[in-house]
């Protein structure tokens, strides 16, 4: 069966399925399996200590692979410039951007004279209508479900998109809850016409810098084993349930603010779990579709067996 949407043909890719973000753990291993296995995969940039690693992760990524992939900016994070590294995209001519955790407005105007498509991660209808105003290429439509960064209204991934697709003209991505190929034909159901998945991606072979700690707290957490840190800062973020994360949410409590919170959630006490495996010294993020896995195959297996799913969905659609 042909996947075509506005999505394949705009990204060049196979399968409308791209890799999120993935802060710390999106680097040239996973980004080129997604790319290899038909989807597209990203480089994480601002998790990395400077432009020129970015390049270097983005020319090691093209010795793995002869595919489409892109580089993705969250551009939230604290302390950390941004456009120096936008200017090494440009320079290597990357063909897509995705800009998470801020205003994309910087990146947006600077990428108008290039070819580069731009993809934005918003959470409301007004959020996206914003980025297609400023020139977004597509949108990618985070609902509750998901995990890192989520919108402040608590508004579903299920009730979100289809009110995206009807409010804008550009494509839609869903993201949030996404997992297999159900998730997948949901999306198509809801108008989307791709998907964004970051949390089944950390539990795969290919995402070499995540710990076994957190791979395994991944595979045997249930839908209800998340929380979500950073409401009293007006920042919410969806992790998995640890002694860790309920410190932070006592914190919270306690004393709302981000000077009192900032140690715990820093990047490095998020590496201190996800990179170094230490699960009481530090936090990972999850979405709820935790509770939907149970393995950790290769990338490549991952993708073939939504695929299947899909396909069998499709088959059944038709009849």
């Amino acid at each position: 069966m042909k996947w075509n949407t506005r999505i394949t043909e705009l990204l060049h890719i196979k399968y409308p399925i791209i890799q999120g973000g993935l802060a710390y753990l999106g680097y040239s291993d996973l980004a080129a399996a997604v790319s290899n296995a038909g989807g597209l995969g990203q480089i994480t940039a601002m998790s990395l200590p400077n432009e020129e690693a970015l390049r270097q992760e983005i020319q090691r990524a093209r010795q793995l692979t002869d595919k489409s992939f892109g580089v993705n900016f969250a551009i939230g994070m604290h302390g950390v410039s941004y456009m120096d590294r936008v200017e090494v995209a440009i320079e290597e001519e990357i063909p897509v951007v995705t800009i998470t955790g801020g205003n994309p407005t910087e990146i947006l105007k600077r990428l108008e004279p290039t070819n580069i498509h731009a993809l934005v991660l918003v959470s409301s209808t007004r959020q996206a209508q914003k980025a297609e105003q400023l020139g977004a290429s597509a949108v990618i439509v985070v609902g509750q479900e998901g995990g890192g960064h989520l919108g402040r209204d608590d508004v579903g991934t299920m009730v979100l998109v289809p009110q995206v697709v009807d409010a804008v003209s550009i494509p839609v991505l869903a993201s949030g809850g996404i997992g297999d190929g159900r998730g997948w034909m949901a999306a198509h159901a809801l108008g989307a016409e791709g998907i964004v998945m970051g949390t089944r991606f950390i539990a795969t072979q290919e995402c070499v810098d995540a710990s076994n700690s957190y791979k395994e707290a991944l595979i045997e957490s249930s839908e209800r084993d998340t929380v979500v840190i950073k409401r009293s800062i007006h920042s919410p973020a969806r992790v998995l349930r640890s002694e860790y994360a309920e410190r932070i949410l006592e914190i919270e409590q306690v004393s709302p603010t981000y000077e009192a919170l900032k140690d715990y959630i820093s990047g490095e006490s998020n590496k201190r779990w996800i990179c170094d495996g230490n699960k009481n010294e530090g936090f990972g993020w999850a979405g709820q579709v935790t509770g939907m896995i149970h393995d950790i195959p290769t990338v490549s297996e991952l993708i073939n067996r939504m695929v299947k799913e899909a396909e069998r969905i499709r088959r059944e659609w038709g009849s």
